[in-house]
């Protein structure tokens, strides 16, 4: 449809993917798929049957935006939107509405991840037709993609379902309530229930309507964020984005909007979908060997190791193991990784010391 948008969301450094993922080189364009694809060329690839090249956006850390023009060609410069801070995903979200409405006030907007593996791509497609044409059909709703939970994971937001709603257009309901990350009893009763998606992140939207809820839910950023929309590729357009971008409230879109909007719809999207937060997450994209071993690295050499996160960047370097378990180890020229899986979430914290020990050399 001609009046129908994608925004790509590619903020964020991924510090829990280091050392592969840097300030300079953010996860969304590390090739993590099976296919050798970046994550946000993959993101791209599932939106091109559904959207011309002019229709898609991507809004991202200024300073990636050239590593983002390279890595992906098919976008037209013009629609790369460099944010010169994060200020998390309500000001994101809500500068690119601003810069939509300015250049088409009518239009529906998708708003998609940069680091998410979904499959199989014809059925999220079918998911995101079903949200365009509800939201078209009732403008003054929101909706959002709710994934079919396979297991109690208590690092997902939660979205809890209610009754049908009245479209004939695909599997929609009413959103009753959003829940933040449970813990692992209240996971698997959120499961057993049925009542109840994984939160996925994505959205779509009238852009009239979103920028309305901001304007009644955060006003003190809506204001701001709509002048910045229609100012957007004037030359001084970078240096009033500089000044005004660090006084914005830091605030998700959950926060800001979602959890207080009135009229908001869940689509049920049906899929094998992969948030690629952190290492033990590979083995859901590349699967595993017969050692439960998941490996990105071309020369490899193990010895009763098993249940293991395997990387290397270098085609010729020569990984080797013996006697390893349930361990994430990451090979680059200038960094390596050594970690028990159960620790994953601590590579976060160990970035934060390297960079106060070595500044910004390996960070």
């Amino acid at each position: 449809m001609s009046n129908w948008y994608a925004v790509i969301m590619a903020g964020g450094s991924g510090t829990r993917l280091w050392p592969m993922s840097r300030s300079g080189r953010p996860k969304q364009l590390l090739k993590l798929t099976p296919d050798g694809k970046s994550l946000l060329q993959a993101s791209v690839h599932r939106l091109l049957g559904l959207f011309a090249n002019k229709n898609i956006f991507i809004i991202a850390a200024a300073d990636h935006l050239p590593a983002i023009a390279e890595n992906v060609p098919e976008i037209p410069p013009e629609n790369l939107i460099g944010e010169p801070v994060g200020r998390d995903t309500a000001n994101a979200v809500g500068l690119a509405a601003a810069v939509l409405s300015a250049r088409d006030p009518g239009c529906v907007m998708g708003v998609f991840t940069a680091d998410h593996l979904i499959e199989p791509v014809d059925r999220f497609q079918c998911a995101v037709k079903t949200a365009f044409q509800s939201v078209e059909n009732h403008p003054e709703y929101l909706a959002t993609f709710g994934v079919i939970p396979t297991t109690p994971h208590t690092g997902l937001g939660y979205v809890h379902r209610g009754q049908m709603f009245a479209s004939d257009v695909g599997s929609v309901y009413k959103v009753l309530a959003f829940k933040e990350k449970p813990n692992q009893q209240i996971a698997a009763t959120y499961v057993t229930s049925g009542e109840y998606y994984w939160n996925s992140g994505m959205f779509v939207w009238k852009v009239s309507t979103i920028l309305n809820e901001l304007k009644t839910h955060l006003p003190q950023n809506a204001d701001p964020l709509i002048d910045l929309g229609r100012r957007f590729g004037q030359s001084d357009w970078p240096a009033l984005a500089r000044y005004i971008y660090p006084l914005l409230k830091k605030i998700s879109i959950d926060f800001a909007v979602m959890e207080k909007a009135k009229n908001v719809l869940v689509v049920e999207l049906d899929c094998r979908w992969t948030d690629v937060g952190s290492w033990p997450e590979l083995q859901n994209i590349t699967g595993a060997d017969g050692e439960g071993n998941a490996v990105l690295a071309r020369c490899l050499s193990m010895i009763e190791s098993k249940h293991n996160v395997i990387i290397s960047s270098q085609e010729d370097h020569l990984v080797a193991l013996i006697g390893v378990e349930d361990f994430i180890v990451v090979h680059t020229p200038d960094a390596t990784l050594v970690c028990p899986k159960a620790q994953a979430q601590q590579i976060k914290n160990l970035v934060s010391q390297v960079e106060q020990q070595y500044e910004k050399k390996y960070t």
